[in-house]
Formats: structure tokens, C-alpha cells, sequence
């Protein structure tokens, strides 16, 4: 069994299906923590009503950079967890982070990267990029994260077709539904190539 940590600022889909596969143990997991930059989000609420510690840690809670940096770092250390997933976390991991975990933090974003990645590239911005190259698929890549923003190294994708007639929001409600079944299996297959399970 690994422990893990989770990173949302949202209403945490992503976040409650992994729960879920832990739960029914097809994930050998443990959520030993989730931080949110919003305190009020959904996946905050889902956290507590599991029993679940949330941190809220943001530029509100902590303005200063190396405070900000100190407060993540003291939650990993007090934690010890094996991986950090980042679950619809709309904000860059800081380079300490990164450094304190190498190879351990993974992502998963809305398109199949390298395509439609990095900075602005997030949230809905990413489906209208997508629709307006005239793309004909799409879909989720769960990635290493590292410094430079999407640019780790990708472990799974899954295609997902552009239909005719598509709207960002009908392209990214089934892009997400691909996200919920590819995410914790990677999860689980990538925490068994460490040895973790």
C-alpha cells in the first residue's frame, strides 16, 4: 500500500475517482492529505466528509514565495508520501516541490500533449485551442511533472474524437470521462514500476 497526496483547486472529479478506486481496492492506495489553493472548493468538502486532512496553502495564506514553498514542503515532510498527484490544480508547482520529489508528482491534463500544453494552456482554454487547429482527436495525457509546465515525461494517453459540430464543453465532458478511467490506473501502474505496491 502507498501513500499519496493530492493537489486540487476545484471541484475535484478527478480527485473523487481515484477515492473511489481506493476504496474499492482496485487502487493500492492512501490519500493521506489533499491541498487546495481555494478553500471553499469541492474537492476541499469531498476531503472532510471522507476524513481526509485539507490544507489550504495560496498566495492569500502565505504571500511570502519562501513561506509559500516552506508550508508545501512541511506537509510532504509531516506526511511522507510516495507520490503527489495533482488533480485539477490550477497553479504551477513551486521548484522545490518538484526538486523534493523528483519523478514523483504526476498531472493529468485535458489534451494529448505535447500538443496544446504549457502556460495558458489549462481548463477550457485548452478544448477551444484544440476545436480551433481542427484537430480530429483529443483526450487526457497523464505526465511527470517537472519544472517547465506540461513538459514531463508523458506515461499514458487516451484518444478521444473531435466530432463534428463539437463545443468546448460536449469535447471536455468527454475528455474528463476518459481522465477519471486512465488517471488512477496510471497511477497504479507507475506506483508498481517504483516498487510502491
Amino acid at each position: 500500500m502507498f501513500k499519496f497526496g493530492v493537489m486540487a483547486s476545484g471541484g475535484g472529479s478527478n480527485f473523487r475517482a481515484i477515492l473511489s478506486h481506493t476504496k474499492d481496492g482496485s487502487l493500492r492506495g492512501v490519500c493521506k492529505f489533499l491541498v487546495v489553493n481555494n478553500s471553499g472548493c469541492g474537492a476541499a468538502e469531498f476531503a472532510r466528509e471522507n476524513g481526509i486532512p485539507v490544507f489550504h496553502v495560496s498566495s492569500k495564506t502565505h504571500p511570502n514565495e519562501a513561506d509559500y514553498d516552506a508550508a508545501l514542503l512541511k506537509i510532504l515532510g509531516d506526511f511522507g508520501v510516495d507520490l503527489l498527484l495533482l488533480a485539477g490544480y490550477m497553479k504551477k508547482v513551486p521548484d522545490a516541490v518538484v526538486d523534493a520529489m523528483p519523478g514523483r508528482i504526476l498531472n493529468v491534463h485535458p489534451a494529448l500533449l505535447p500538443k496544446f500544453g504549457g502556460k495558458n494552456f489549462w481548463g477550457m482554454n485548452v478544448h477551444r485551442a484544440v476545436l480551433s487547429a481542427h484537430e480530429t482527436e483529443s483526450g487526457p495525457s497523464i505526465h511527470l511533472v517537472t519544472h517547465e509546465i506540461d513538459r514531463g515525461r508523458v506515461l499514458a494517453q487516451a484518444r478521444v474524437p473531435v466530432l463534428e459540430g463539437d463545443t468546448p464543453e460536449a469535447l471536455a465532458a468527454r475528455v474528463l470521462e476518459q481522465e477519471h478511467a486512465l488517471y488512477w490506473k496510471t497511477v497504479g501502474e507507475y506506483a508498481k514500476s517504483l516498487g510502491l505496491i
